[in-house]
């Protein structure tokens, strides 16, 4: 497995399948004693034996009789007599021209068919062939016949008949309970989007009229200086954009943006405000730092508001369906919340007790919380590049990053891969330096390939790493030492986390199908799952150092308590090939990624799966996985990263990593995203690929 890439292999013993005993039919004898019955039955299986050719152990087809007295099937005498010269049964001294049709044999084999075939037949065949055969029967005995038939052909009818009605009229009730409890249902959402439309309209209007006010509010007498005006007021009454306010209602920065506005005339605006292009810039950014000049260069120009209402539309009405089925949801969820509250309020007013009213929550609070749901999703379109370095040096062929990872202040970030090096940045130098050639602050080197990253969030300068031989090594960066060294694991150490809530504890898991805690006050491991399968991704919740979910080769996410590992709390089902990652955007959501070209969604709390998130493609690599509370960040086997919302099942944005020069670019389909990382909870991420390239990339609208 080279380069990030594993083969997922034989996850554990199979079980044979069983097949049901096959059973000879029972024939006999019509007659009713049981002695003739077992007479019967004994001769058969005499006659049965007699048949049967000694060479393929059937009944004999053709049969041919040789010079020593024995039988065979002609094909099967003849296909021995190709390769040997003897008598399969005696050995004797045998050629082609010792062999003589059995006529006698073959006559018997044809009635013993014909006998068969009758005493498998059911007594209509026998009806059917006695009567064929000429059978001779009185008139009252087929008049006695032809009316028992009759009757039982009426009875057999009715009965079906019966049958019918019943399974027709059963599917026809179940049929109307499903159509009412959709009628029902589709009620409901009609009465929420009429409420809801109802209160965004009032809202709408209350919002048209307060900025109507305001617009009186501060209109000043004509005579009066423009210098005299408040900030505010100039930037509302802008003559670039005909007096319209450009209102930033993504939230990002908080500042007004004059539409169709050049650099030059932005930064004077900014400058007339108090604020600088810089610090514009940095809220862009969303870590506090600034572009890069290419980058100002670039980006100056900002759309107009209806340039980016009209592109949020659209992405709207790209993924509508996500969209309204997040919404009921939500609502619907509300609403039997809501019903549940009746009915305990219901029951205490019965005991003549007093009871408060909710007021309108029922409607506002899924509303509200959709609304956070649409504007988080509308809010960026794309992904911008805002930095790039390059990881590989001129030592190492292969330059494959196989993990990205922030500090726990999100000032630095460390690499390492498949060059045996731990490699420290700082992100603010990165970011702002003009330099094709980006410096590490620190580097450490290993002994070995290496897997995994994972910062320590309490102690800053530590950093814990796993590498190809199974060693779990924890580092100080301040030193440039190793501090710890665990080799337990027998085989290669996929992955290695910190635990959140105890900076003492870590778990890693490996190849040999162990999950390991480790204490940084102790020289052995602290506890030891066998999971029996290729361990590939560790991650601590990061509410409690009690739970660990554990992604394997045999397609499930195990998800442990423990403090009783004997058996997992959860076991999540669904993937369809191995777990490559397992990451928490909080304490009850879980997200995992698979070499079956999904993300999911779980809910740790309820046990149950939320969505599958499908469009990127991953079938053999670990391509990285990263997130935070609304965003999930894949990479793709076709050189580019993919961003989801977590309440949408298709992509939100993705870029594509490639060469410009043409010559080159047929090069880039051989490679894929290795690594990627949020910076906490901003729009800013870092991404690598397994040409050893690092990418700073911010969500851009």
């Amino acid at each position: 497995m080279e380069g990030g890439t594993f083969t997922q292999g034989s996850v554990g013993p199979q079980v044979p399948s069983v097949g049901a005993v096959k059973q000879e039919p029972r024939v006999g004898s019509w007659d009713s004693e049981e002695n003739k019955y077992e007479v019967a039955m004994s001769t058969k299986s005499v006659v049965d034996k007699d048949f049967l050719c000694p060479i393929c152990i059937q009944t004999m087809k053709d049969a041919f009789l040789t010079a020593c007295g024995h039988s065979f099937c002609y094909m099967c005498i003849m296909t021995h007599l190709s390769n040997k010269s003897n008598c399969p049964s005696c050995g004797l001294y045998l050629t082609n021209n010792q062999l003589f049709p059995n006529f006698l044999l073959n006559k018997l084999l044809g009635k013993a068919s014909a006998s068969q075939l009758v005493s498998n037949a059911s007594p209509a065949e026998h009806l059917r062939l006695a009567l064929q055969q000429g059978v001779d029967l009185p008139f009252k005995e087929l008049d006695s016949l032809m009316h028992l038939l009759a009757e039982k052909k009426r009875k057999a009818e009715q009965e079906e008949s019966e049958t019918n009605m019943e399974i027709l009229l059963e599917f026809l009730h179940r049929s109307r309970e499903q159509k009412q409890e959709e009628l029902n249902l589709l009620q409901g959402d009609l009465q929420f989007l009429k409420e809801d439309i109802l209160t965004v309209e009032k809202q709408r209007q209350d919002l048209l009229r307060a900025k109507e006010k305001y617009a009186l509010k501060i209109r000043m007498p004509v005579g009066e200086p423009s210098s005299s005006r408040p900030d505010a007021l100039a930037i509302c009454e802008n003559p670039s954009n005909g007096g319209a306010t450009s209102q930033n209602r993504g939230g990002q920065g908080g500042a007004s943006v004059p539409a169709n506005s050049s650099p030059i005339n932005l930064q004077r605006e900014y400058r007339g405000r108090g604020t600088s292009i810089g610090t514009y810039k940095k809220e862009m950014v969303g870590g506090g730092v600034s572009l890069s000049k290419g980058q100002s260069d670039s980006q100056g120009l900002l759309p107009s508001p209806a340039v980016l209402t009209m592109a949020k539309k659209r992405r709207v009405v790209a993924q509508f369906e996500d969209l309204q089925e997040a919404y009921l949801q939500r609502r619907r969820k509300v609403a039997q919340v809501q019903r549940q509250k009746q009915k305990v309020h219901e029951t205490i007013a019965h005991k003549g007790e007093e009871v408060t009213s909710g007021g309108s929550d029922r409607y506002c609070s899924g509303l509200d919380d959709f609304q956070s749901v649409l504007t988080a999703f509308t809010r960026y379109s794309r992904l911008r590049v805002i930095a790039e370095l390059r990881h590989g040096d001129l030592f190492h062929s292969s330059n494959i990053v196989s993990s990205i990872e922030f500090d726990r202040d999100d000032e630095l970030f460390a690499t390492a891969g498949v060059s045996r090096r731990i490699k420290v940045f700082q992100f603010a130098t990165v970011v702002n330096e003009l330099a094709d050639v980006h410096c590490p602050v620190v580097e450490m080197s290993t002994r070995s390939k290496l897997s995994c990253l994972s910062w320590n969030k309490y102690i800053k300068s530590h950093i814990a790493s796993s590498d190809y031989e199974g060693i779990i090594t924890v580092w100080d960066v301040n030193t440039h030492q190793s501090i710890m060294e665990y080799e337990e694991h027998e085989k290669r150490a996929w992955s290695v986390d910190f635990s959140r809530t105890d900076p003492t504890m870590l778990v890693s898991g490996s190849d040999d199908g162990k999950v390991k805690l480790w204490c940084t006050r102790q020289e052995s491991s602290v506890l030891n799952i066998d999971m029996k399968a290729n361990i590939c991704c560790v991650k601590y919740n990061p509410g409690s150092s009690n739970y660990v979910a554990v992604g394997s080769a045999d397609h499930h996410i195990h998800y442990f308590d423990v403090r009783n590992s004997h058996t997992p709390l959860y076991v999540f089902n669904g993937h369809r090939k191995a777990v490559s990652y397992v990451k928490f955007l909080s304490s009850n959501e879980l997200a995992s990624a698979s070499t079956d070209s999904t993300l999911r969604l779980w809910d740790v709390k309820e046990n149950r799966p939320i969505r599958t998130l499908k469009g990127h493609t991953n079938e053999k690599n670990f391509v990285g996985l990263s997130v935070n509370s609304e965003y999930i960040a894949c990479g793709s086997e076709t050189n580019e990263v993919f961003v989801y919302h977590k309440a949408m099942s298709k992509p939100a944005s993705w870029h594509r990593f490639g060469s410009q020069d043409p010559e080159e670019s047929d090069d880039d389909t051989s490679h894929f995203i290795s690594a990627v990382c949020w910076k906490s909870e901003s729009p800013t991420m870092l991404a690598a690929n397994s040409q050893g390239t690092i990418k700073v990339l911010v969500l851009a609208p």
